[in-house]
């Protein structure tokens, strides 16, 4: 016999005691999987065979076994089951996670049970208990599937059960393996067959002879369900659906209308309502010829329709209702259910349709789920949720959504063909602000962050304590905040005279992991700066829910407000996106917002109080007093006291305190309002349906350099070269530039793969690292820093962990920002974002 079980069940295994059913357990599944009574009593009491401690026991098995189905695991109780009581149990846990109940009865004659109990001294009960339990086990084989088992095998003779094998099945809503797409999701076409052919011809699908439309690309459709009723052409819509699904060219998922026309197909006494009435006139208004094998097959397509998909390596699920989390991949009543109607409060609206409960308005999920079932206004995007049901028979669009492009396609309808007795309404009824904040406790404490390019970054319990208090304390609208940027590490240091870092080591790094190609760009000394701007406010409204007539945010490392002042932040941010508009990069990128990483000048713009505080007291401080000791030495030696050494090596000090009060100078600018300020950027790193950090550097140069030509004298374009890493020419003049620009006081320059995101194999390469000059170093490391001694310590500086935060924060980073993009909530944008600010606790020494 050959069992298929599915791959989310819950496997309880009936028999009596001595019927094999441990033996049976070890040889098919793992023991990981089977959760068994006899050792819950040994874990509870020490002793497998206590009776007394079988209800503990049970307690505990069903507490892991919920535990397991919660997580999506395959599940096996070995116990005997031979009371229905115990069964239910069973039976109850299985629905609650939405896993599938099966029963794989082991019933050997009971001679067999009997010699196997006699042969087993830790079985302390009379040969009367097996009896009954085989007694019962028999009773009970033709109650199973009303007793809620979706499935049952029973297996009678020893020989049966020896040559039995097991087959894992998954779910036939399990897709997400097998198909990763590109589809075309069509919302509920209600029989609007004009619009649903216009629909497809706009999506590139070709009229055929048998399979209804093909795509020449091989892209798949799938229909999201109600496909008749109200419309013109319930019957056209519905055979064009069997084609396309017949020929492998579609999929399809149930609604709740096609659900209702199978009841009436099949003489079921149901309301002719909500337009089933209409599609039931064309069905009988068909030619004799037609309309029989119609009724057949259209009854046996849409009751195989399985409740939903879930698809593209469990990235997309498709339902005509929509789905929580919780019912991903799973296979209930309760799923089923949830997929045709949703939830409702059983109460009815004034225009007569069910007032529904709207799940979405809380959903985390990290899979993108596309729905239909309730007509609104617009196809926008809410939590990663997206409701394609536009309302075409009511005179709306027929709406598609292009995965994994994320673009909608519309047709409008012809005319209205059914009248709902009002307006379509908002697709954010109850939720205008589109999606729920984060709940502070959801941060606090240890926590895992899943990320695509590192997989899973912990952050530890003290470091979200601190980064809390400064979000919650300092942090912008959090709103905006869906990235902060990595910091970055410097090159190896050199072993060159004079020098802590040189671009030498930088080349080397990344010539060694087979880098081809770098680009070298010029590190501006200002501030970090993150922005987001958008075409208007309408704009901003629309994509990040602010209302308040903003059209964006310029923020710091650390996720604070950038200007103070109000009318200062908003005339930057309107400068911005005028260079944007005039540099044509909105319609280029096909968004209204996009987001960019930064440089601000000068340095005092930000790090005023900074410079005043430290860097600046601290040359004060060390020239007066190497003046004043220089006048006591030079007055000692007129006296005839030899201390020529110590006044060359005073001299010396004061030399490298002139040299750092010129290098603090260089980075020091009067400012007027925005007379004087300068934005640096040097990524574009998203924008509406694409994060940025796979595409070369080039890409993001060639836009940036046109929107610093459009922005004006607020705008600096940052100077780049790119070169091989192993290549001794252009490594000698990319040297040769560096030490030109360090010595006319700019700060250095940044080394980074021209492709942006790199690998060596699987290791993930540094996406950049700085190599600072020599006169800025002094400013970092103070005025003496390249005395002998002094140089000969620096250089001996561990890289490794400031090497693993870069990477760590980066990585985190582009998840918020492709969180943000694929129009997750914010409660799953901002725990990466959030991340990167804690992980900046860690004990690095900060001039790295």
């Amino acid at each position: 016999m050959k069992i298929e079980l599915p791959d989310l069940s819950l496997v309880c295994l009936v028999g009596a005691s001595g019927s094999g059913k441990s033996t049976f357990a070890a040889k098919y599944f793992r023991s990981t999987e089977v959760l068994s009574s006899d050792a819950f009593r040994g874990w509870v009491a020490d002793d497998e065979a206590d009776q007394s401690a079988t209800e503990d026991a049970f307690e505990a098995l069903f507490h892991l076994a919920g535990v397991r189905l919660k997580r999506g695991r395959l599940t096996v109780i070995d116990a005997t089951h031979t009371r229905r009581e115990d069964r239910a149990k069973a039976v109850a846990l299985a629905r609650a996670h939405h896993a599938i109940p099966v029963a794989i009865v082991l019933a050997p004659p009971a001679d067999v049970c009997l010699e196997r109990h006699a042969g087993r001294e830790d079985r302390r009960f009379s040969t009367r208990v097996v009896r009954n339990q085989h007694r019962d086990v028999l009773r009970s084989l033709k109650h199973l599937r009303r007793e809620g088992f979706r499935h049952t095998w029973v297996l009678k003779e020893p020989e049966t059960i020896d040559a039995a094998t097991i087959a894992r099945v998954p779910l036939y809503c399990r897709r997400h393996q097998a198909d990763a797409g590109p589809f075309d999701i069509i919302g509920d076409v209600h029989g609007c067959m004009d619009e649903l052919r216009a629909l497809l011809a706009t999506l590139g699908y070709e009229p055929h002879a048998t399979a209804g439309f093909v795509h020449p690309k091989g892209r798949k459709a799938i229909f999201l369900g109600d496909l008749g009723d109200r419309g013109p052409d319930s019957v056209g819509v519905i055979e064009t659906a069997m084609a396309m699904c017949d020929a492998g060219q579609a999929y399809a998922v149930p609604g709740n209308h096609d659900a209702k026309l199978v009841r009436a197909l099949r003489g079921r006494n149901v309301r002719r309502s909500h337009g089933l009435d209409e599609t039931l006139t064309q069905i009988d208004s068909l030619p004799d010829s037609r309309r029989e094998p119609f009724r057949e097959s259209a009854t046996r397509f849409l009751d195989g329709l399985v409740s939903h998909l879930v698809l593209d390596g469990g990235g997309l699920v498709v339902a005509h209702a929509g789905l929580p989390e919780a019912m991903h991949g799973r296979g209930s009543g309760a799923v089923r259910e949830f997929c045709l109607y949703g939830q409702t409060t059983g109460r009815v609206t004034e225009e007569g349709f069910p007032e529904r409960l709207d799940w979405a308005a809380n959903y985390a999920g990290g899979a993108a789920v596309v729905h239909g079932h309730v007509a609104v206004s617009a196809a926008v995007w809410r939590n990663n949720v997206l409701n394609l049901d536009t309302g075409c028979v009511f005179g709306g669009e027929l709406s598609a959504l292009r995965w994994p492009e994320r673009e909608i396609v519309q047709i409008p309808a012809a005319k209205t063909h059914y009248d709902r007795g009002g307006p379509l309404p908002s697709p954010f009824p109850d939720d205008p602000a589109g999606g729920a904040l984060p709940d502070a406790a959801d941060l606090l404490g240890k926590n895992g962050v899943e990320t695509e390019l590192m997989g899973r970054i912990t952050v530890r319990a003290e470091q979200s304590a601190a980064a809390l208090e400064v979000m919650a304390r300092h942090g912008v609208d959090p709103r905006w905040l869906i990235h902060l940027p990595p910091t970055m590490s410097p090159c190896a240091a050199s072993q060159l005279d004079a020098f802590l870092e040189h671009p030498a080591e930088a080349f080397s790094l990344y010539a060694s992991a087979g880098v081809k190609e770098v680009v070298c760009e010029e590190k501006h000394m200002g501030s970090r700066a993150l922005l987001v701007v958008c075409r208007d406010a309408d704009a901003a409204a629309a994509r990040f829910n602010v209302t308040d007539g903003s059209i964006g945010e310029c923020w710091t490392r650390t996720g604070r407000r950038f200007f103070n002042d109000a009318e200062q932040h908003s005339e930057f941010l309107n400068r911005v996106r005028d260079a944007v508009t005039t540099a044509g990069l909105w319609d280029e990128l096909n968004s209204d917002w996009l987001c960019l990483d930064a440089e601000l000048l000068p340095w005092n713009l930000k790090a005023d109080s900074l410079i005043r505080g430290q860097f600046a007291p601290t040359a004060a401080a060390g020239l007066a007093a190497t003046g004043a000791a220089a006048d006591a030495l030079a007055r000692a030696i007129e006296r005839g006291v030899d201390l020529a050494e110590d006044a060359d090596r005073l001299r010396d000090r004061h030399q490298d305190l002139l040299q750092y009060r010129v290098a603090l100078r260089e980075y020091v600018r009067d400012l007027n309002g925005l007379e004087g300020v300068r934005l640096a950027p040097f990524h574009l790193l998203a924008h509406e349906g694409r994060v940025n950090h796979e595409r070369p550097h080039r890409w993001h140069l060639d836009r940036l350099d046109r929107l610093c030509e459009a922005g004006g004298d607020l705008f600096l374009r940052t100077s780049r070269r790119f070169l091989d890493p192993a290549d001794p020419t252009a490594i000698a003049e990319a040297t040769d530039w560096w030490e030109a620009a360090t010595a006319a006081g700019g700060e250095g320059m940044v080394v980074k793969p021209a492709g942006f995101t790199q690998r060596d194999g699987r290791t993930l390469l540094q996406p950049g690292v700085k190599v600072r000059g020599r006169e800025y170093l002094r400013l970092i490391y103070g005025p003496h820093y390249l005395a002998p001694r002094n140089l000969k310590r620096l250089r001996d500086r561990s890289l490794g962990r400031k090497r693993g935060l870069a990477l760590r924060e980066f990585a985190l980073g582009i998840e918020s920002l492709t969180r943000f993009v694929n129009r997750e909530p914010l409660c799953r944008v901002h725990p990466p974002a959030f991340a990167v600010l804690a992980l900046e606790s860690e004990p690095v020494d900060p001039r790295l």
